[in-house]
């Protein structure tokens, strides 16, 4: 049997029993006892009505976080065993084969041919996603209070990301295609460059191109919490080029709060549920955070870290561009670029999934920095402390996760680690403070 098959078959098998065992080994963690950091956050009230075989129900929310997590992680592990056995099945039968000899019957040249290629196998497996998102969106969600979206929002949210992500891949597969085609052993190294400097470009202009898409920025009105956003981040001498609230509200009960873009197109956005749901204090404090992310060049290293990670996948897909035995494995009668990439991205996945369990380390690092930047700078730590309580409840987050599912999947920490950093920070503030002459 084809050596590439076999190491291909064994990832795709061990990846998802992988899953298995970590999703497993983390409901094993649950636990009927409430935390006690938590204990007046949970059952001081009930769950927000539910809708469960037809009727509006009301359960325990501690309790009804649990079952969320439950019912998320048996749809979770269902989504990719079928997605697993169709990818596994879809090799086995020459698929691939097939999707390029549909692509080349078209005789467009090889640009235009990866393109097809491409855009037949991502359609295909989006169009799979379709029923998967659907049921998620529209039982599990709406389940449990979550789901304000419209099926007619769905399906324009679908429509929107098919004709956006359409335009950025086919600009991104044309310009892989081409570099490698002329530039011979040094066609990653273009491929790199190149595409370095159009996530550049992507991350600049997202923001006011891409997001509004999908959802309204709408800037914040004068009152209240927008003087004190202004207050805060005048005293850190940051300047703020738009705070905005974002109708969130139009897809999910949900609450967040992000940062993104550079420069003039750096925007500070609000999910128009968490200003409902926190008071002013509490909001500044999740802001700060985020400005925190933005003051300790976390944004950048992000960026870095993925620069770096991308010019190693470039380097490594060069040795494998139109493998005898990688194509021989996949059942395919002619060579491709565009195949190479597909086929390369399969073998690539334990390394990506390494590089990926360390961009969640190095977060969560960073999570932790912003969160003593928010403390340190706001002086409101118990406000910051409620915020993020509130957000875990409301968004029925999971209280204990298994450290293996922390490690492989968290790019944030859990939050009762997070706030017992935030505690121990507090009490050596106090000690040095006590202490000083």
């Amino acid at each position: 049997m084809n050596i590439y098959l076999v190491i291909i078959l064994a990832i795709l098998a061990g990846g998802y029993f992988l899953e298995l065992i970590v999703e497993g080994l983390n409901l094993k963690r649950i636990s009927p006892i409430l935390p006690k950091e938590f204990a007046n956050f949970y059952d001081a009230g009930k769950a927000p009505p539910s809708k469960v075989l037809g009727g509006p129900i009301l359960v325990d929310k501690y309790k009804q976080s649990q079952d969320y997590l439950k019912e998320n992680t048996r749809f979770k592990l269902t989504q990719g065993a079928v997605f697993t056995v169709v990818t596994v099945a879809f090799i086995l039968i020459g698929g691939f084969n097939f999707v390029d000899k549909l692509a080349r019957s078209f005789s467009q040249g090889s640009i235009l041919t990866g393109l097809f290629f491409a855009g037949i196998l991502m359609f295909s497996s989006q169009a799979l996603a379709i029923p998967f998102s659907a049921y998620h969106t529209f039982v599990i969600e709406e389940k449990y209070g979550f789901n304000k979206t419209t099926v007619k929002t769905f399906i324009a949210d679908i429509l929107k990301g098919w004709f956006i992500g359409a335009i950025i891949g086919a600009i991104v597969l044309a310009f892989i295609i081409w570099f490698f085609t002329v530039a011979g052993i040094f066609g990653w190294l273009y491929c790199w460059a190149a595409i370095t400097l159009f996530q550049l470009f992507l991350t600049f202009v997202s923001p006011v191109l891409i997001l509004p898409l999908f959802n309204k920025f709408i800037p914040l009105e004068e009152g209240e919490l927008k003087r004190a956003i202004q207050e805060y981040a005048a005293s850190r001498n940051f300047k703020l080029q738009g705070i905005f609230k974002i109708d969130a509200s139009r897809r999910s009960t949900k609450s967040n709060a992000f940062f993104t873009g550079f420069g003039k197109f750096r925007r500070i956005a609000l999910f128009d549920n968490l200003i409902k749901k926190h008071t002013t204090a509490e909001l500044v404090s999740v802001l700060a955070h985020e400005i925190g992310h933005y003051e300790k060049k976390h944004i950048t290293k992000r960026l870095m870290f993925s620069f770096i990670t991308t010019g190693l996948a470039f380097l490594l897909l060069s040795f494998f561009i139109n493998n005898p035995g990688l194509f021989s494995a996949f059942r395919m009668n002619e060579f491709s670029i565009c195949a190479s990439l597909f086929f390369f991205a399969l073998l690539y996945e334990p390394i990506n999934f390494i590089f990926s369990a360390l961009g969640n380390i190095i977060s969560r690092r960073q999570e932790y920095q912003a969160d003593r930047f928010a403390v340190s700078t706001y002086l409101c730590p118990q406000d910051f402390i409620v915020a993020l309580k509130k957000l875990t409840v409301d968004n029925l987050s999971n209280l204990t996760p298994h450290p293996l599912k922390v490690f492989l999947h968290y790019s944030h920490p859990p939050v009762l680690a997070r706030i017992k950093a935030i505690r121990g920070l507090l009490r050596s503030i106090g000690h040095r403070q006590a202490t000083a002459p």
